[in-house]
């Protein structure tokens, strides 16, 4: 589906400003919503809304339907009654530019098992009746992650197919017995997810009314450490004991010479499509429940997968693995008709790749930080532009304008000053202005590019497993000229 010509800001809500040590749907999403509307954008981009896994990755989440506690605004809770002001006030202020997880998590954690038993012993009648009725809508998926979330916490993280074999195998008498064990760790997950859910609806409904699309992210992979694997174990590639045979990554590539070794369980697609491919439809489904356009993460695993075998420790030894293809989006699109997708196809791109994009006329992706470095026919460049694209100066996983500026050989500098007839002073700016001036549909900007940030700033290094996702900004270091130029730059451009 071709997507109207438009500019946005790619922004995850962790980094938005707030006194709780990490970003959230409290009032400083609404006023990031605001700011969007003054900048003339109409589109907000973020990263998976899923909980975070190893190495605080947003994409490697313990539920493919669940949204992440932490982002839950505490401040609401204690409006409706169930936190004292006084406990949302922390011992020694949080760091505003840098989340601290190993502080920011049990934090955070113990205020939302405080509101969770207010809620318990003192919710009124409407509010239990709202919580009731999210339980039954969502039964499809939430029973299984608030028992597994449950049984998580109480086995310290290990492995489920650790478990005792009555409950890594879910056994009925041993499920029963789990669920009256741990009812009350039941309650508070699901208590959190009933917050999650209502504050997002609220924080997209405001978005909407004021004309902010959100492009939502959808991993193609998740963690082998998940309420759906654990619950769906034949929809993956386990052994009969519910172990790893297989796991999920990419060969080598310009971000690592080892390649990516990703770890997720990879999917049994024979069996998916033995169903009709229904639990990628109700994933789907769900998804578009929370965001208006998605953006599919790693979209060549469709076509094929780089499979690992698990007891490698790198990505280097691997091979190709042929993925449902156009059968899969076939299903979904006879589910639930056209859909606003985005097919994030970066990478090693074979014809195959490119082909299933465009017979369900999915956009691409192009990063122009790729753009430049050999000769006029890298497809990066503003000149090889589709229509059907969507055009960045960098994703999360790149490093800053700034960064990459300062990084790069002063071969490849000449060449983006020499293309974009440019002298390299204001590198960000000048790569958002050449972003909004292609033809691709699409054009959205790191916030870390519009403040004008370095590489301290840079989000993700694909490949390194610890000391990412922790950026955040505060408002000081939004200036008036940062939206009055990305304004002008929608007006010159038409988006």
């Amino acid at each position: 589906m071709r997507l109207p010509r438009a500019s946005g800001i790619l922004l995850h809500p962790t980094s938005l400003p707030g006194p709780h040590g990490s970003g959230d749907l409290g009032p400083a999403a609404f006023a990031f919503v605001d700011w969007l509307v003054k900048a003339g954008q109409s589109l907000w981009q973020i990263l998976p809304l899923g909980g975070i896994g190893p190495g605080n990755s947003p994409y490697m989440s313990s539920s493919a339907f669940a949204g992440n506690v932490l982002l839950i605004d505490l401040a609401e809770l204690a409006d409706q009654g169930w936190l004292d002001t006084a406990e949302l006030v922390p011992a020694t202020p949080f760091d505003t530019h840098a989340i601290d997880f190993a502080r920011v998590v049990p934090w955070r954690m113990e205020r939302l098992r405080r509101a969770a038993g207010a809620f318990r012993d003192g919710a009124t009648v409407t509010q239990r009746e709202d919580y009731a009725r999210f339980c039954v809508s969502q039964i499809g998926w939430l029973d299984d992650y608030a028992l597994f979330m449950s049984l998580a916490d109480h086995f310290g993280w290990q492995d489920w197919a650790d478990w005792p074999p009555t409950l890594a195998r879910r056994e009925a008498a041993g499920l029963a017995t789990a669920r009256e064990v741990h009812a009350e760790a039941i309650a508070f997950w699901k208590f959190c997810q009933w917050c999650f859910f209502r504050q997002w609806h609220a924080l997209r409904t405001y978005a909407n009314a004021a004309g902010i699309r959100i492009v939502g992210d959808a991993p193609i992979f998740i963690a082998c450490q998940s309420a759906e694997v654990w619950a769906r174990p034949e929809l993956f590639e386990l052994d009969e004991n519910g172990r790893q045979t297989v796991v999920a990554g990419v060969p080598p590539d310009a971000f690592s010479e080892t390649g990516q070794r990703w770890g997720n369980p990879l999917y049994r697609w024979s069996a998916h499509a033995e169903e009709g491919y229904a639990w990628w439809i109700e994933r789907v489904r769900a998804t578009f429940e929370l965001v208006d356009i998605v953006r599919i993460d790693h979209f060549r695993g469709f076509a094929a997968h780089w499979e690992i075998h698990a007891s490698e420790e790198t990505a280097i030894n691997g091979r190709w693995v042929p993925g449902p293809g156009a059968a899969l989006f076939e299903a979904i699109a006879a589910a639930l008709g056209p859909l606003r997708i985005i097919a994030e196809d970066l990478g090693v791109i074979t014809p195959d790749v490119e082909d299933l994009r465009r017979q369900f006329d999915f956009p691409g992706m192009r990063i122009l930080q790729f753009a430049f470095g050999s000769d006029s026919s890298n497809a990066y460049l503003p000149h090889r532009h589709a229509r059907d694209s969507v055009i960045y100066t960098g994703t999360h996983d790149n490093d800053t304008t700034p960064g990459w500026w300062a990084s790069i050989s002063e071969a490849e500098r000449q060449h983006v000053r020499d293309y974009l007839a440019i002298d390299g002073q204001d590198i960000g700016w000048q790569m958002i202005r050449a972003a909004c001036a292609s033809v691709a549909d699409l054009a959205i900007h790191p916030l870390q590019d519009v403040i004008g940030l370095g590489s301290e700033a840079r989000m993700n290094f694909p490949g390194k497993p610890s000391g990412y996702w922790q950026w955040r900004f505060d408002w000081a270091q939004l200036q008036p000229r940062h939206h009055e130029l990305l304004a002008s730059f929608c007006r010159l451009y038409g988006r």
